[in-house]
């Protein structure tokens, strides 16, 4: 079965190179088909209005569409802005909100059970 997967970066922003099919991969499952967009502040603000009736930018944004497929899409500019809040440099924030953005399409809630999938996942990760 051919895997599906994409990366696309809709920004000016350089971005790290990063083991998301990995993840991908150990999270969701190899036949998961999973889309990863980096867009910018002002289309995830429409995004989140659109589809969340929240009229504000977000840092990230899941979006299950079946059982085997989802979306996640990413404001690095937001991100950036967030790393002193986190106490994280930007590759391992961008890495750990990817971790939690697919554990959203895997079903988890926030609350301590999904900390502790995003500290496992983290714990394995080398990037």
């Amino acid at each position: 079965m051919e895997e599906k997967f994409s990366v696309i970066n809709k920004t000016k922003s350089k971005l790290p190179n990063l083991p998301v099919f990995d993840l991908k991969n150990n999270i969701l499952g190899k036949n998961y088909s999973l889309s990863l967009a980096y867009i910018s502040k002002g289309k995830i603000k429409e995004i989140n209005k659109n589809y969340r009736n929240k009229n504000n930018a977000t840092n990230i944004l899941s979006f299950s569409l079946s059982k085997t497929s989802g979306e996640i899409l990413i404001c690095p500019t937001l991100v950036k802005k967030e790393t002193k809040k986190f106490d994280k440099n930007f590759k391992e924030l961008l890495v750990f909100l990817i971790i939690h953005g697919m554990l959203h399409l895997k079903g988890f809630d926030h609350g301590r059970k999904m900390e502790k999938a995003e500290e496992k996942y983290l714990s394995c990760t080398k990037f």
